[in-house]
């Protein structure tokens, strides 16, 4: 297995069972790193794992309701006894609970405040001390399009943009010691959370899938190797300079 790192190190994946944070957990491993693959239910991380074990890699499931001060805890402690020190951290897991505001309960609100703020508030600050003593570190957060507003997504969007000043504050606070925090923006990517929203419209998937095309600048839409290959970036020691910043990976220019 090749790798572009000098040194092989431990990375935190969260809502690494499939989509975007499956494929990032694969990527990191491609780069020599150990990965705690975690998601909410630990057996629904057993493919990711395969396939990077499979590969000659390392890692290992973790499940972890990350708005959970106990659980993120236990899974922390848990990837740093088993992997060692985790020093790279992916804050990927996230749900939707889309409705107009007006329909939106309270429970849809606090559910996806919980999941994207609370629980990249909460890993990052279990993880931040490894960080600090290795002397490096790097945090992604996984924003998204939709914090530039979104019909029907008043929570998400919500989220997403407090992701962002999450991620420039961390950047501030945490630069001296080595650590450097960025956001990665997706656009329209293939996975299932995408799948659900064309559902929840009425459409198809597929001509869902068609119709952004059209209007994304490089005619298709995303996957989730586009977004890993991006926090592999993010993650690399070559971007140490590199740090409070918001990429919007949407196939052209987004304000």
């Amino acid at each position: 297995m090749s790798t572009s790192t000098t040194e092989q190190r431990v990375a935190i994946v969260t809502g690494a069972a499939r989509g975007i944070g499956a494929a990032t957990a694969i990527r990191l491993s491609g780069q020599g790193h150990a990965v705690a693959v975690i998601d909410l239910d630990e057996s629904a991380c057993a493919g990711t794992v395969e396939k990077i074990t499979a590969s000659g890699g390392t890692a290992i499931a973790v499940s972890c309701d990350v708005g959970d001060e106990a659980q993120v805890n236990t899974a922390v402690a848990r990837t740093a006894e088993v992997l060692g020190s985790p020093t790279i951290l992916v804050n990927n897991a996230g749900v939707i609970r889309d409705n107009l505001v007006f329909k939106m309960s309270a429970l849809d609100w606090d559910t996806v405040m919980s999941v994207h703020l609370r629980g990249a508030f909460l890993m990052t600050r279990a993880v931040q001390k490894h960080m600090v003593d290795a002397g490096f570190g790097r945090i992604v957060n996984l924003s998204s399009s939709s914090a530039l507003g979104n019909r029907g997504q008043a929570n998400y969007a919500a989220a997403k943009a407090g992701l962002q000043g999450f991620t420039k504050t961390l950047a501030i606070e945490l630069g001296p010691f080595g650590v450097t925090a960025n956001t990665v923006a997706p656009g329209f990517i293939v996975t299932d959370m995408t799948k659900a929203t064309a559902g929840r419209v009425g459409m198809s998937f597929q001509a869902y899938q068609a119709e952004y095309a059209a209007q994304i600048p490089v005619r298709r839409v995303g996957t989730p190797d586009d977004i890993a290959n991006a926090i592999a970036f993010f993650t690399s020691e070559a971007a140490g300079f590199v740090s409070g910043q918001v990429m919007y990976v949407a196939g052209g220019p987004l304000d």
